[in-house]
């Protein structure tokens, strides 16, 4: 355990942190998941409606910085690629 006060507020601030970042990375997790199984499971209409909050999700998780601008757009453009492909 920590002994110094600045030492124990790092603490303290990093484990907050985490618990934000891990809410973010769940959330955008299960949304992907999601969608992923309704485009295997051919439902590809209620893929599409799913997407904007997916997007969104993955958008906000790039801006805090969780991931990466580029990470968020690759996820994207996979699960785009993939609804286009069970549409078919």
């Amino acid at each position: 355990m920590p002994i110094k006060q600045s030492a124990k507020k790092y603490l303290r601030a990093s484990k907050k942190r985490a618990a934000q970042n891990s809410k973010i990375k769940k959330t955008f997790r299960v949304a992907m998941k999601t969608v992923r199984e309704l485009a295997g499971s051919e439902k590809s209409e209620d893929a599409k409606k799913m997407m904007p909050s997916v997007q969104k999700a993955l958008d906000k998780a790039a801006k805090v910085g969780v991931i990466t601008k580029g990470a968020a757009a690759r996820k994207k453009s996979r699960l785009v690629k993939m609804i286009k492909k069970a549409g078919k």
